[in-house]
This record gives structure tokens, C-alpha cells and sequence, in this order.
């Protein structure tokens, strides 16, 4: 009998996983696994609990929250050295990593998928001496997930990004920056950047043609624009992927490593997954090729390389 640690965000999202735990947990023991269960009690408990189960000899740890809750569960996996794989029950408002990965909305249904599945790689990010998942980011629009509340979140759902964003929009302030990648460094006024591994951002943007264990990350940097014209366009191209996107105020790139840094000694405020990810002048991110393990129950989607291919 395989030993699994189960780690519980009960306030996630609508804090629907709660009523559904009994069937959860009988779903995991009639798949032959012994459970230990930990409600997590703080924002950094899952990290410490991760990092429990895999110096403790666990086969498998799930999670169940958001994407906050999985960034922490993957920090402790890395920060223990030993690679235990990491099943996920999305519970969250958005569940950009879930959705991603293809994981079934329904709870029963994705513990079905995590008990059915295989371990697949995936790469994560590394920011200064923190991880992230799928997503790290500054500028505008960036605090909205963190800054807004879990009761507004779980009443509107999608729309209380949007509306949050939208209040912010007079407000924009651009950061100039000098941003250094493979053999190219960039000298401009930003007011947006992110550093992706994920094919929705904040459950609205999509990104296209990308994979979870390539090496290299997206990067969208976004130039401040002249007027609130300009702004409109830019939203609008980055909002409607059928079109062409505006070059001339976005760029858009792959790399495995990139440098931020301040040219004012304004300090940049950045988030990782959704989550407040701290000030600094000089920021590094870089691509941990293949650093975790997920389960996943179908491997015949593209947004993972050919197993059998040369790397």
C-alpha cells in the first residue's frame, strides 16, 4: 500500500473541497493508498508540510487549493531534494496551472485523473531564492490577485480581476528598466512583464504554443504607451489572440534565463503565482528544466515534448 499525504486548503477558492472530503479520501483508499490528511493552517504551511512528506518517505503528495497552495506544496518538494510526485485537486478562483494541465474541474473526477495518471516532468521557475509555477510578473495589474479579497474572488468569480484591473488604470506607472537575456539587454520604460510557463494567465489570457518541460519560459514585456489609446490597443491585442499583436509597444520572447533590473533604484514590486513575490531592484529568473514531478492522467497532449526526443 502506497503512503499519500494529502494537504488541504479549505479556504480556497468557494471552500467547496470541505463537503466533498469524505468521498476524496475514499476514492484515494479504494486506489490502494494509505492517507495522512493536513488542513493547512497558515501560508506557508503547505511548504512545510511538503517538505514533511518527502523526507518522511511518502510516495505521492496531493494537493488541494489554488495555484498558491501548489506553489507552496512544489516549494517544499524542491527545497527537501527528493522528488516526490505531486498530484493536484484545483479548488482556487482561477486554477491557471490546473487548467493547463488539462485537470477535470469536477473534484471526483480529478482525483480520478491523479489515481489513474503517471508522474510527467515539468519545469519551474526559480526567482532570487524563491519558486514559482507558472507565472512571475511585475507592473500593472499584477497586485490585483493578491489584493483582492477571497469573498470578492469567490462572489464574481473571473470578473473581480477584471474589476479590480480596471480601477487601477489611471493610476499606471511605469518602471524603467534594463532587462538582459541570452545575448540581448533592453533599455526601456515598462509598465507590464511577465515570465510564463502556462497556457491561461489569471483564467482570462491565453497563451499560445508553449510546452510545461522545454527549458525556456515566455516572456511578454510591455512598453508604456502614449496615450490611453494606445493603452486600449495594446489590451485589446493581447486579449484577442486570433489577431496580430501590437508590436510596437509588446515584445514578445522564449529564454531560460533573464535578468531585471531598476535603472532608478525603485524598488519592483512582482508576483509569482498569484501571490505577493516581493521587492527588489535586481531580479533573476531562471527555468529549472524538469525540476518537479505532476500526475497526469492523459500524456498525449501536446504541451509536453516527446518523452523519446533528445533534449
Amino acid at each position: 500500500m502506497k503512503k499519500l499525504f494529502f494537504i488541504v486548503n479549505l479556504i480556497a477558492g468557494k471552500a467547496t473541497i470541505g463537503a466533498m472530503l469524505g468521498e476524496i479520501i475514499d476514492e484515494f483508499v479504494k486506489a490502494d493508498y494509505e492517507i495522512t490528511i493536513h488542513i493547512t493552517q497558515n501560508g506557508t504551511d503547505a511548504r512545510e508540510k511538503s517538505h514533511y512528506a518527502c523526507i518522511n518517505g511518502y510516495d505521492i503528495i496531493v494537493c488541494a487549493g489554488g495555484d498558491g497552495t501548489l506553489s507552496q506544496c512544489i516549494h517544499g518538494v524542491i527545497d527537501s531534494g527528493i522528488r516526490v510526485p505531486i498530484g493536484y485537486l484545483p479548488a482556487g478562483s482561477t486554477n491557471d496551472f490546473g487548467r493547463t494541465l488539462g485537470i477535470p474541474k469536477t473534484p471526483m473526477d480529478a482525483v480520478k485523473w491523479i489515481t489513474a495518471g503517471s508522474p510527467v516532468q515539468v519545469d519551474i521557475g526559480s526567482f532570487n531564492n524563491r519558486y514559482f509555477t507558472y507565472i512571475a510578473a511585475f507592473g500593472a495589474f499584477t497586485n490585483v490577485t493578491y489584493e483582492t479579497s477571497q469573498q470578492i474572488k469567490n462572489l464574481f468569480g473571473h470578473a473581480s480581476y477584471i474589476l479590480n484591473g480596471l480601477a487601477q488604470i489611471t493610476n499606471l506607472r511605469s518602471k524603467k528598466m534594463r532587462i538582459e537575456y541570452n545575448d540581448t539587454v533592453l533599455e526601456d520604460d515598462f509598465i507590464f512583464g511577465m515570465v510564463t510557463n502556462s497556457g491561461s494567465i489569471a483564467g482570462l489570457l491565453s497563451m499560445n504554443d508553449f510546452l510545461l518541460d522545454d527549458g525556456v519560459f515566455e516572456v511578454t514585456l510591455i512598453k508604456k504607451p502614449a496615450n490611453i489609446v494606445q493603452l486600449q490597443k495594446i489590451v485589446h491585442s493581447l486579449l484577442n489572440i486570433s489577431e496580430e499583436i501590437d508590436r510596437e509597444y509588446i515584445r514578445f520572447f522564449r529564454t531560460n534565463k533573464i535578468t531585471f533590473t531598476a535603472l532608478n533604484d525603485e524598488q519592483i514590486s512582482w508576483t509569482l503565482d498569484g501571490e505577493f513575490g516581493g521587492d527588489s531592484t535586481v531580479n533573476v529568473v531562471e527555468n529549472r528544466c524538469k525540476a518537479i514531478e505532476i500526475m497526469k492522467g492523459d500524456l498525449n497532449q501536446s504541451i509536453f515534448s516527446d518523452p523519446d526526443a533528445t533534449l
